[in-house]
């Protein structure tokens, strides 16, 4: 059974407002083999409202709408739902009872409009609401021919989360035929999303029970991928199938099978090899550290660094040699590896990354435009370079840049 999940009211199409509800109930519902399908943000209109509602029903099994369950005049949900339905609308004395015992119990004075929230769709279940004045309601039955589930949840975060474990969790499963969703997510570095593509989708294809979805992120290409079931081993089997023919295609461009971030496996890596890292960022303005520490235990094989933003700093912190700045430029490939090379030596650190570039806006030059980096991985054996031209704004090279440092003590430690 597929769902469709309706999020109400004007304040989320608005750049202030974020519509997290229906991430935590995408999860829920997988959980127990729903696929999410469609997601739709309408505004406080009834007529806009309603006729989302008549085309949600139109094209999926289960539909869920949250919020627009309060005593204001721009609380539209039951009235649009019904006359989607072609229901009426029935004011229910004995909520209207709860509603003026719960006012009384906090002792404050239950206003006229709070009895709308005692309105139920003709045929709904009420769904009680702990946490709050305005119930859910639970609608199941035939509409136009089909079997469909309906669900009213309040909108506040902690009233649905509440409501919908409580009071939906089991209803759904009793609903249910047998069915499971199973995942993978692998992450890809130093590809081009088409370019990825034009590898994989040859692989995809053949697996038609396979949801598969490219996503292109700052310095990496995600693979998801999804399966549905009469059991989760079923499910898993394709998904698992279908990752490994596509780790045999790329081979060391997935950094990932499981979602794990690029600073995740490189402590993984550095820990496996007993190795410990230090850093020196220019242009990167300490996010590669930041990065590296954002990950709990990193103490463990990550010695330190400095942020060497300014040229004296380069060369009391990081040991640069003057006449190197002066000779190349700050933004070089001979500074880049003094950078590691120096870090390595002051902090005692099997690896040294050095990295300097020009975040911009300003401050390129033609032989050094906005977007150039030098990246250096310095060891015992030697000192590798790296030179790239990321394109867009000071934070996406930024964090490109620091993608492409972490990615090269990856491959260093493989």
């Amino acid at each position: 059974m597929n769902a469709e999940i309706i999020a109400i009211g004007s304040e989320l199409l608005t750049p202030f407002r974020q519509d997290t509800n229906s991430l935590y109930l995408t999860d829920k519902l997988n959980q127990i083999g729903v696929q999410v399908v469609f997601k739709t943000i309408v505004g406080d209109s009834r007529e806009r409202l309603t006729q989302a509602a008549s085309v949600a029903l139109a094209r999926a099994e289960i539909v869920i709408f949250m919020g627009g369950l309060g005593p204001t005049e721009d609380d539209l949900t039951r009235e649009a739902v019904a006359e989607a339905l072609g229901l009426e609308l029935r004011r229910d004395p004995a909520l209207v009872t709860w509603l003026e015992r719960r006012f009384a119990a906090h002792g404050w004075k239950m206003t006229a409009n709070n009895a709308k929230q005692a309105d139920v769709i003709a045929g709904a279940t009420v769904l009680p609401n702990a946490n709050g004045s305005a119930p859910g309601q639970w609608i199941s039955g035939k509409y136009e021919g089909q079997e469909k589930i309906i669900m009213l949840l309040p909108g506040p975060p902690h009233e649905l989360k509440a409501l919908f474990e409580e009071q939906c969790l089991d209803r759904l499963r009793t609903k249910l035929p047998p069915q499971f969703i199973a995942a993978r997510e692998l992450k890809i570095a130093g590809l081009g999303e088409s370019h990825c593509d034009a590898r994989v989708a040859p692989i995809y294809k053949r697996f038609s029970d396979v949801e598969t979805t490219i996503l292109a992120g700052a310095g990496e290409i995600q693979l998801h991928l999804r399966s549905r079931a009469a059991s989760l081993e079923a499910a898993q089997k394709r998904v698992d199938q279908l990752a490994e023919q596509i780790e045999e295609e790329l081979g060391d461009l997935v950094f990932s099978d499981n979602g794990d971030s690029m600073e995740q496996i490189v402590g993984y890596y550095l820990q496996m090899r007993s190795a410990t890292l230090a850093v020196a960022e220019s242009c990167t303005g300490g996010l590669i550290g930041q990065r590296i520490t954002s990950v709990s235990g990193s103490s463990r094989y990550f010695a330190g660094g400095a942020i060497v933003y300014s040229n004296q700093l380069k060369i009391a912190l990081a040991g640069v040699p003057k006449e190197l700045i002066e000779e190349h430029g700050a933004v070089s490939r001979e500074v880049s590896a003094a950078l590691a090379e120096g870090i390595r030596k002051r902090c005692g650190a099997t690896l040294g990354l050095g990295v300097t570039g020009v975040a911009g806006p300003t401050g390129g030059t033609r032989e050094k435009p906005v977007g150039l980096v030098f990246h250096a991985l310095a060891s015992e054996t030697g000192t590798e370079v790296i030179e790239r031209n990321f394109h867009g704004d000071r934070k996406r090279i930024c964090w490109f840049a620091s993608q492409q440092a972490l990615d090269m003590v990856r491959r260093k430690l493989m």
